[in-house]
């Protein structure tokens, strides 16, 4: 790629009008606008801004698409990118400079960064090449989840130099509200420290469906916990109101999206229908109730479409959540009165091709319509931005035709510019090295995160007839598995063959099925909870030649009924590192996490059980709540 790098003063055009206000000229003319003005009221600054704005500036604000960073400066040129490479040039082929300058784009959804340096260099460049626009309207940029483990180029992008906490499941299971508000406290700190004002989480659906592949990200299957732990979440993030010091939160999935029909998930063509069998919809959007009342800048609606959906004796057209105007107007805005910015999940109009792979754009129910069908759809729904596209240009077209009024334009990006406006950006977008570098994986920011990981860890079953295996004694010889034998060095003899050890160590992830058909399936962990049989041969082996304590990465429920009967102790996680997790099983921390979904007992119980109710398997295996406190 080819990067451009601009100075980080010259663009700033820092001033002072006549009444002594310092200002900074974003329409470049000497004198201080009202949208300029940093002591106007925010609705002032934002209609005397809109009534300057073209149709085409207006209508660049409605889109939020994929930006690749560079390292000092903006990419304006991409070279042609490595098969084996996973980046934001996968998704994005259009330079920086057009996405600013030709479609007016001010919204962008960053994903890799490599250090706290190269972020900020890069962000104060796309900062100072914003203000060079025609009225200066600085960037927001945006990112999914970073402070834990899992990657997952559509959902999550762990980074280094930020502390590292639990996955949003591993928070659930510490059913610790307090906790959740400083996660997201420091998560906000570290973000703005290198740019980033607008978080496109959290994730709030409730995993009432057990093959659910998104559920690391959510709080659980308990919607009174899920609704307590967003609002801790967006008093953590966003403050009493939006501020300076912010960031926006994106709340999503509404209205709901843990109920998809058989598990499956809705990126893909088989996974988009939505079914109610339990007749439960409304318990799905109690935490969105409690975001709007906690004042979430952003909603998010889901991909799925409701398969026999019936609201107020209406049914619902089985069209996406973001074509669907009953759900985005009718319910959302009118019936529960939410007012924030709605922006659609990502590549509903145009879908994305890599080399070898396609993904189809995820356009349920419009499948065949062609892009500026599907644009004034979503637009007529009630949605104000346009997830993973940059195609203003049908916006203005649809205008300019008549078919969508510029009354309508202005509603959605006043929501957007008034966001902004309230994060303080038009008035001072830039970063200080020294700053981020001394907030971003600051000391404390780390330790409470790592306290979190031991914390979360959930012991699910631990030897039998009152004989506890956990915690562990010193001076054991340990075999291990899927553990740094490096870091188990610090805490026990490493044994190389099971028969030469005392004990076993096994961490494993839940099982899923392989699927290739499309791109991103592999990041997404979907089909089957019981281990393949290889995976269950293995296990078992290991627990018969040496008493094991297998720990199982549930970033969604795993079938562990012969697992149990077989290991001498179980524990699950939710994202804890080696060192984490072996300070617990040694004694030297305690494991307080409790299940926040329950494991069923086999796959027949989930097959027959309700996509929409929680709690809903027979006999599950370990109820929601389940887990054990060892005393170290």
């Amino acid at each position: 790629m080819s990067v451009t790098s601009f100075p980080t003063t010259a663009a700033r055009s820092v001033r002072t009008a006549p009444d002594g206000t310092r200002f900074r000229d974003l329409d470049h003319d000497g004198i201080m606008a009202v949208y300029e003005n940093p002591t106007a009221r925010i609705d002032d600054r934002v209609d005397d801004l809109l009534s300057r704005m073209t149709l085409a500036e207006k209508a660049g604000q409605m889109f939020q698409s994929v930006i690749e960073s560079g390292r000092g400066g903006v990419v304006v040129e991409h070279d042609t990118p490595d098969d084996d490479v996973v980046g934001a040039e996968r998704y994005n082929k259009t330079a920086t400079s057009d996405l600013l300058g030709e479609k007016h784009m001010t919204h962008f959804n960053v994903l890799e960064l490599e250090s706290v340096e190269q972020a900020v260099a890069w962000s104060n460049a796309l900062q100072d090449a914003a203000s060079r626009t025609r009225l200066g309207i600085p960037v927001t940029l945006s990112t999914d989840p970073r402070h834990a483990f899992v990657r997952n180029v559509g959902a999550s992008l762990p980074s280094a130099f930020f502390s590292k906490w639990p996955e949003p499941l591993g928070l659930a299971a510490l059913r610790d509200v307090d906790t959740v508000r400083e996660f997201a406290d420091i998560a906000r700190a570290e973000y703005a420290s290198v740019g980033i004002r607008a978080a496109l989480h959290p994730t709030v659906d409730l995993t009432t469906e057990p093959r659910w592949a998104r559920q690391i990200h959510t709080f659980g299957e308990d919607a009174e916990l899920a609704s307590a732990y967003v609002r801790a979440y967006l008093d953590g993030f966003q403050g009493a109101e939006l501020g300076a010091t912010s960031v926006a939160c994106t709340t999503k999935h509404f209205p709901g999206g843990g109920l998809q029909k058989n598990g499956e998930d809705a990126h893909f063509p088989y996974g988009r229908e939505q079914v109610y069998p339990g007749d439960n919809f409304d318990y799905h959007l109690e935490p969105f109730r409690a975001a709007i009342a906690a004042g979430t800048a952003g909603i998010m609606p889901y991909y799925g479409l409701p398969e026999g959906l019936v609201l107020d004796g209406e049914p619902v057209e089985e069209v996406g959540f973001g074509f669907n105007k009953q759900i985005l107007t009718g319910l959302l805005r009118e019936k529960l009165g939410y007012d924030g910015v709605i922006c659609t999940d990502w590549a509903l109009v145009h879908g994305y091709t890599t080399p070898g792979r396609e993904l189809p754009p995820k356009a349920w129910g419009m499948e065949h319509a062609d892009a500026r069908t599907r644009v004034k759809k979503i637009l007529d729904a009630g949605a104000d931005q346009l997830g993973g596209e940059k195609c203003p240009e049908i916006v203005v077209d649809l205008v300019e035709s008549g078919e969508i009024t510029e009354q309508r334009i202005d509603e959605s990006v006043r929501r957007l510019l008034r966001v902004k406006f309230a994060l303080g950006l038009f008035d001072d977008p830039f970063l200080d090295l020294d700053h981020a570098r001394a907030v971003a994986g600051a000391a404390d920011a780390v330790a409470a995160g790592h306290a979190a990981q031991q914390r979360s860890i959930t012991v699910l079953a631990n030897g039998d007839a009152g004989r506890s295996v956990v915690p562990l004694a010193a001076g054991l010889r340990v075999y291990a598995e899927g553990v740094d034998p490096a870091i188990l060095a610090d805490f026990a003899e490493v044994a190389d063959d099971p028969r030469d050890a005392d004990i076993a160590i096994l961490r494993v992830k839940a099982p899923s099925e392989v699927r290739q058909t499309f791109y991103f399936e592999t990041f997404f962990h979907q089909g089957s909870l019981e281990f393949s049989p290889d995976e269950a041969a293995h296990i078992d082996a290991l627990c018969r030649a040496v008493p094991t304590v297998v720990d199982v990465f549930l970033d969604r429920p795993a079938i562990l009924t012969d697992v149990v009967a077989a290991a001498a102790a179980v524990t699950g996680s939710f994202g804890s590192g080696d060192r984490a997790y072996l300070e617990v099983l040694f004694g030297r921390a305690r494991a307080e996490g409790r299940l926040p979904f329950e494991l069923p007992s086999s796959m027949a119980a989930v097959e027959r059980s309700r996509e929409d109710v929680p709690f809903d398997t027979e006999a599950p295996l370990f109820p929601y709540g389940h887990g054990l406190t060892p005393q170290a």
